[in-house]
């Protein structure tokens, strides 16, 4: 790849909220990943006016379409520190703009690890923003779309259910949340729907960047816990660390075995004992990483709460305290020989 300076602050315009020192990279991109394609049948031809006032055509939906991509873009800093790229892949209903900034515009994971020295590659997974969706003649299923409450009382932002509301001075925020509740407006703006039958086109997509892309480093958030653990499983020469931030689900325990190389570091946030659902969400990663521990494996479980860095929701990479968050990861990524 031809080399190449490009020093830029990863924002539109600087401004008090980013750091000063500008970011030097040697290079920067986007590409689309794995798909198949697919032929659709047995349809009745339309006439569709695509604009109003425009002149009518007709549209044959009887063909080949190319489906099921990933998009990917990329930063490389100019003074590479970590041994391999690392992955970010989002939770449900986000996209990977989840690791770019946070809702109330300070630095997000993207650029924090850039400057940390990693090659960042984040996406969007199939089915999510700039990689797109299926028609329904392909895809069985409906998209769920979140309402406003969903992720305030769900991610434990606010105190459960009943917690939101469209008053900002009525919301029953968490004690000591770290959460920008001012900018949780921003944070819905990014919430797109997803589908509960698509796993295996975006096990399938994401399993072509790792071959594209890796050996590598793997950083997954909620859902994506359970695509990057079945990722690793089987590429597992591929992967040379993981890290899990609130996997919402785990890999499969009977192919276990395929971790026990892989460094691996599960991160939870503050208030999980008193939710609702989380307690039991974590007792499935904690599962998980007691069978790769006994197939020989390092699982790390790091409860956030427990080294002092106290409030964080389920959003870690948009909390006000993000950077802590990612220096922890940073070192813990460090004392496994991952960086130079």
């Amino acid at each position: 790849m031809r080399r190449f300076l490009l020093a830029a602050v990863l924002a539109a315009a600087a401004t008090p909220a980013f750091a000063d020192e500008p970011i030097v990279l040697r290079g920067m991109g986007s590409f689309h990943v794995g798909g198949r394609v697919v032929e659709v049948s047995g349809k009745p031809v339309k006439e569709v006016v695509f604009s109003p006032g425009g002149v009518p055509a007709k549209l044959d939906p009887n063909g080949l379409y190319q489906v099921e991509g990933m998009y990917a873009q990329y930063f490389l800093p100019q003074n590479r520190k970590g041994k391999y790229p690392l992955l970010m892949w989002h939770g449900g209903g986000l996209t990977g703009v989840t690791y770019e900034t946070t809702p109330d515009g300070r630095e997000g994971w993207l650029n924090m690890f850039v400057r940390k020295g990693w090659d960042v590659y984040v996406s969007d997974a199939v089915e999510r923003g700039r990689s797109g969706f299926a028609s329904p003649d392909i895809w069985q299923g409906q998209p769920n779309f979140l309402t406003k409450a969903g992720p305030f009382e769900r991610f434990r932002i606010g105190d459960g259910p009943g917690s939101w509301n469209a008053d900002p001075a009525k919301m029953k925020v968490l004690p000591g949340n770290q959460f920008p509740v001012e900018a949780y407006d921003n944070f819905m703006k990014q919430n797109v729907p997803r589908w509960t039958t698509t796993d295996t086109a975006i096990i399938a997509a994401y399993t072509a960047l790792v071959d594209k892309v890796c050996p590598c480093v793997l950083l997954v958030h909620s859902q994506a816990g359970g695509f990057g653990f079945k990722v690793a499983q089987a590429r597992p020469d591929k992967i040379k660390g993981i890290v899990a931030v609130e996997p919402a689900v785990a890999g499969d325990k009977a192919q276990a075995a395929n971790l026990k190389n892989i460094p691996t570091l599960v991160v939870y946030g503050d208030y999980i004992a008193t939710d609702s659902r989380w307690p039991k969400m974590r007792q499935i990663g904690l599962d998980y990483a007691d069978a790769v521990r006994a197939a020989g494996g390092k699982v790390d479980v790091v409860n956030l709460p427990d080294v002092g860095i106290k409030g964080n929701s389920h959003m870690l990479m948009m909390d006000k305290n993000n950077k802590a968050v990612a220096d922890l990861i940073g070192d813990w990524l460090a004392r496994q020989g991952l960086t130079e």
